[in-house]
C-alpha cells in the first residue's frame, strides 16, 4: 500500500502529522520547536497557510490546516523541507546540545536508506493528511490535538501547553495568530 498520502480537496481543513525519523525527541528545545513556528509563520504570511490548530510534541506535529491560495501539498513540502534543513543547521551548531552527533548519525542513516533524500533525513516520509468533511471529524481531531499533551502526562490542562493551540480555543494568547474554529 502507498504511503503517498493526497490532499484530495483543497476547500476542506486537513489534519495532518508528521514526525521526525526514529520518532527523535528534537523538540524539547525551544530553539528547535521555534524554527518550527517561524517556518509557520512565515507559511501563514507567504503562502497562504492557514492554521486552525496545531501542537508541538516532542518526536511530531499535529496540524489542522487549510488554503485557498497554494495547494497544501506544496505548502506541506516546502514546510518540511525548508525546516528539515534549518533543524539540521540548529542541532549542528547548537553547543548545548549533548545528543548532537547520535541525532545527527541516525537522521543520516535514516537519509541513506531513503533514495528520495540527500543522505539526510530529518522527517518521516509522509503526513497521512486525513480531510475533515464533517462537524464530527473536525471536532475529534481538533479534541485530539489539544488532548495529546494531556495524555502524554506533560500538562493537566490542554490549554496549559504552550505549545498549542489549546490557549487560543480558551480564549488566551497563543505563539501563532490561528484561525479558530467555530
Amino acid at each position: 500500500m502507498s504511503r503517498k498520502y493526497k490532499f484530495r480537496d483543497q476547500d476542506k481543513l486537513h489534519f495532518v502529522s508528521f514526525s521526525v525519523v526514529y520518532w527523535l525527541d528534537v523538540f524539547i528545545r525551544d530553539e528547535y520547536r521555534q524554527v518550527l513556528l517561524d517556518s509557520l509563520r512565515y507559511c501563514m504570511q507567504h503562502k497562504g497557510l492557514e492554521v486552525y490548530a496545531y501542537c508541538i510534541m516532542t518526536s511530531h506535529v499535529h496540524l489542522i490546516i487549510g488554503s485557498q491560495q497554494e495547494p497544501l501539498q506544496n505548502i506541506m513540502r516546502d514546510f518540511k523541507s525548508y525546516t528539515s534543513t534549518q533543524l539540521k543547521k540548529a542541532i549542528r551548531e547548537n553547543p548545548q546540545e549533548s545528543r548532537k552527533e547520535w541525532m545527527l548519525w541516525l537522521m543520516e542513516r535514516a537519509g541513506k536508506k531513503n533514495g528520495n533524500n540527500n543522505a539526510f533525513q530529518f522527517w518521516q516520509q509522509h503526513n497521512h493528511p486525513i480531510e475533515l468533511n464533517t462537524n464530527f471529524l473536525l471536532q475529534q481531531k481538533l479534541d485530539y490535538i489539544h488532548e495529546n499533551p494531556v495524555k502524554a502526562g506533560f500538562v493537566s490542562l490542554p490549554e496549559a501547553y504552550t505549545y498549542s493551540s489549546a490557549a487560543a480555543y480558551a480564549g488566551e494568547p497563543g505563539l501563532l495568530d490561528i484561525m479558530l474554529i467555530e
